[in-house]
């Protein structure tokens, strides 16, 4: 039998075996590399001012995009759809507080924690919405498999 080898510092790694958080980790370095990158064009090159609104509709759809990623990967597990989110969406609200150091007037348009709150309630809804769709479509195939099970049963009896 082959003896594993134990590196120092290896057991700190072991919550990286959580899907839930890895998928949540890396859909919050996406948000946040998304986020980072919007904010340094709207401020950062003045002469594509004229194209605001495309830049920010562009921005928005690639962070409609990146936070789509757990709700999709988990769309049959709400409890663990909303642990990904919600922890994609706190690095995301770290980065927007690191940000607001920068760029002081982000605080006055949206404080970080109305943008966590934000993030979190509709991670939320979104679990809670995919619950009660996941418990219909349930109650349905057991509907249905009553429903054929009797008419099976009651056409052999008939005989």
């Amino acid at each position: 039998m082959a003896t594993q080898h134990r590196l120092p510092g290896v057991r700190w790694f072991l919550w990286l075996r959580n899907v839930s958080l890895r998928t949540g980790i890396l859909t919050g370095i996406y948000l946040s590399i998304v986020f980072v990158a919007w904010l340094l064009v709207a401020n950062r090159f003045p002469q594509l001012e004229s194209f605001a609104e495309a830049r920010n509709l562009i921005g928005g759809a690639m962070l409609v995009t990146m936070l789509a990623i757990p709700v999709i990967r988990f769309r049959s597990k709400p409890g663990r759809l909303f642990v990904s989110g919600v922890t994609a969406w706190m690095l995301l609200t770290l980065t927007y507080v690191v940000a607001e150091l920068r760029f002081t007037l982000l605080e006055y348009r949206m404080g970080a924690l109305h943008v966590f709150i934000l993030g979190a309630v509709s991670y939320g809804f979104v679990a809670v919405l995919d619950w009660v769709f996941l418990i219909c479509a349930e109650i349905r195939h057991d509907h249905n498999a009553q429903v054929r099970t009797s008419a099976s049963a009651g056409g052999r009896h008939s005989h």
